[in-house]
């Protein structure tokens, strides 16, 4: 993992950023830390775009041209 997250660790360090990959199972006690992490403000999540509802095959689309850099988000 450490060689794959190469290049996005540099640019967070030039950001000043901590950058960190882990690998999560469908669990209560997982998805409520999350929860704690993101409500404290420690976890903060990048959005690459919003797509309406009506446009999620769209959406779909540019996450399979490898255009998405982060999370995709559909609205209703």
């Amino acid at each position: 993992m450490a060689l794959w997250s190469r290049k996005i660790r540099k640019q967070a360090k030039k950001q000043r950023v901590r950058y960190s990959f882990f690998f999560m199972k469908a669990n209560g006690a997982q998805l409520e830390k999350l929860a704690t992490l993101y409500d404290n403000g420690t976890l903060q999540p990048v959005l690459d775009r919003t797509f309406p509802l009506d446009q999620t095959l769209d959406a779909m689309a540019y996450v399979e041209q490898g255009r998405a850099n982060s999370k995709i988000v559909i609205t209703r």
